[in-house]
């Protein structure tokens, strides 16, 4: 027989090995603040004995206990376990006994891991693999939207009008604030940009040109594209993927409704409804923007800015912004849903959905404007 002994301030384990047993004697206080006697006299007891020792817990003079004293029983019982040593924790206290009883009757979740491959044809192979099921489940998504908007033409959709209210809330009056600074911003640095290089020629009154046609044909609907695309396209997806991680969408397909239809669908008719409302309003923060350069920096009347601006300014350039904001609004509406819808079920997932709504969002408003203008380039327009 062989006895070892493990003390700590006020715990106290002794280990004996007997023949067929390895009795583990607990006395004092386990508990948290106190700490915990070393595990490692049990693993050496059952190392030296026999297969199929068994491991008893006997508690002797056991003061107190909490989840330490659980936890300890749990790392002695793994060690029993993986020599194939029966435990009998009978004579333990009823409460820590059930708790042991507990986490041995859960097994340890193991993640199971793809094998990496750490060579540069299956690191590419993996990715081109991702981004073509990623494009086949996108072009699935954009062909149920097509659906529903067919459906919307001949009058024969499913979706309640207050949603669409809400959508077209959301998206208009709520950004008219954040559309007037940014836009009266950029025009104002237009202008001074302009300015800058204009007034070594002579030639200041052509900023109200710069300004009117660059906000009215280019900077106003991207830099409102942009901004929708990180103030509504991150709200659509992170209120479609909180209903997907809450299984609402899951009960909209139960119901016989589909969630593209039910869901996406109004957003998306929202959003391009109101972009081309918000450029116009963006095109005007922007001229007013230059307008104040103009008058404060170039000692340019106000009225003759704004005749130079009326004279430069074409309705086309006009047409062109707003033609290409309902564009912006189709992408920045499908791709905030798309990543809202697609979410997978857990709490992180809805953080991610709206990250990247908000980036993929920008760059396929700048793809979109980059043909835009390539095709009215071409036009001669």
């Amino acid at each position: 027989m062989t006895v070892s002994t493990a003390t700590t301030n006020v715990a106290k384990l002794e280990v004996s090995r007997e023949a067929g047993v390895v009795r583990v004697r607990l006395s004092g206080r386990f508990t948290l603040d106190a700490g915990l006697p070393s595990a490692d006299d049990v693993e050496r007891a059952l190392a030296e004995a026999p297969a199929g020792t068994r491991v008893v817990f006997e508690p002797s003079g056991l003061e107190a206990w909490d989840s330490a004293l659980v936890g300890f029983l749990f790392a002695v019982a793994g060690h029993a376990a993986a020599r194939g040593s029966a435990v009998d924790a009978s004579a333990l206290p009823e409460g820590a006994r059930r708790l042991l009883e507990l986490a041995l009757a859960v097994p340890a979740r193991v993640m199971a891991q793809e094998p990496k491959d750490d060579a540069l044809t299956a690191r590419v192979g993996t990715v081109a693999l991702r981004a073509w099921r990623t494009a086949s489940d996108a072009l699935e998504f954009l062909g149920e939207t097509a659906a529903a908007a067919w459906t919307l033409a001949r009058g024969r959709t499913r979706f309640r009008r207050v949603d669409l209210m809400h959508a077209v809330e959301s998206a208009g009056v709520g950004a008219l604030g954040i559309v007037a600074l940014i836009n009266l911003l950029i025009g104002a640095v237009l202008a001074f940009v302009g300015a800058v290089q204009l007034q070594q020629f002579g030639a200041a009154i052509f900023v109200a040109n710069l300004v009117g046609i660059a906000v009215t044909r280019e900077l106003g609907p991207i830099m409102t594209g942009i901004v929708m695309a990180g103030r509504t396209g991150a709200a659509f997806a992170a209120v479609l993927g909180t209903m997907t991680v809450n299984e609402e969408v899951d009960a909209l397909r139960t119901m016989g409704l589909r969630p593209v239809e039910f869901l996406v669908l109004p957003r998306v008719v929202a959003t391009a409804l109101m972009l081309p409302a918000l450029v116009a309003y963006a095109d005007l923060m922007g001229i007013l923007g230059g307008t104040f350069v103009g008058v404060a920096v170039l000692d340019l009347g106000a009225v003759e800015y704004l005749r130079a601006t009326q004279s430069s300014l074409e309705l086309r350039h006009v047409a062109i912004g707003l033609v290409k904001s309902v564009a912006f609004g189709v992408v920045v509406a499908l791709t905030g849903c798309y990543y809202g819808i697609r979410c997978s079920r857990s709490a992180a997932a809805v953080g991610e959905a709206a990250t990247r709504a908000v980036v993929m969002g920008i760059v396929f408003v700048v793809i979109v404007n980059t043909v835009f203008t390539v095709l009215l380039h071409v036009a001669g327009l």
